[in-house]
């Protein structure tokens, strides 16, 4: 029988060092052609990507989302935040993740998976659902980033709420975007390292 492990709570997690995240220096803003061009020619060296999409966020009922309006990838080094309102960006996007041999790995993806072979017209391969390698471990709970960073780590992963419910359909994305989207991206693929999948 496979032991049953808790996930820390919110006090808990409250009380541990924070996480290093990755500074504005190893950030890299996408948003043309031939920056899509260099991060794909970057990012096809990688077996792995920690990987998450943002949308705008809807907040009339009945309201439906036109995102993802931002793609994050990111690996050991750096995270490359992909806005996708360019046609050229939108097409190497749906290059990168429907290209065959590179896990991506990130939290709670079956939203993202859904929007993104509606607005890329391609089917993600090799999306790696971290949850369920918690759970196949003993974890009861949905882990999510932060619960992750927690139990790997012992260390506190910071996320912003007004980055989380800021416009992603924005085309000037502000330094705290920038930071938020790229180290879910980032977090993802250092937890993803530390489980050694």
């Amino acid at each position: 029988m496979t032991q049953r492990l808790e996930t820390p709570d919110k006090e808990a997690i409250a009380l541990l060092p924070p996480f290093e995240r990755l500074g504005l220096d190893r950030i890299t803003l996408v948003n043309t052609a031939k920056q899509a061009q260099m991060a794909h020619d970057t990012l096809i060296n990688s077996r792995a990507w920690g990987f998450d999409t943002e949308s705008k966020p809807t907040f009339k009922v009945g309201e439906q989302s036109d995102g993802p309006h931002v793609l994050q990838l990111a690996t050991a080094e750096r995270a490359w935040v992909i806005q996708l309102h360019d046609p050229e960006c939108r097409a190497v996007a749906a290059d990168l993740l429907a290209r065959g041999g590179i896990a991506k790995a990130g939290f709670g993806l079956g939203d993202d998976r859904k929007r993104i072979i509606q607005k890329l017209g391609v089917e993600p391969a090799g999306i790696l659902e971290l949850n369920t390698i918690f759970h196949a471990r003993g974890y009861r709970k949905d882990m999510g980033v932060k619960g992750a960073v927690a139990v790997l780590f012992n260390q506190r992963f910071q996320k912003s709420k007004k980055a989380a419910t800021s416009n992603w359909a924005n085309p000037h994305l502000s330094e705290a975007q920038l930071v938020y989207a790229a180290n879910d991206a980032y977090a993802a693929y250092v937890v993803w390292e530390a489980l050694g999948i």
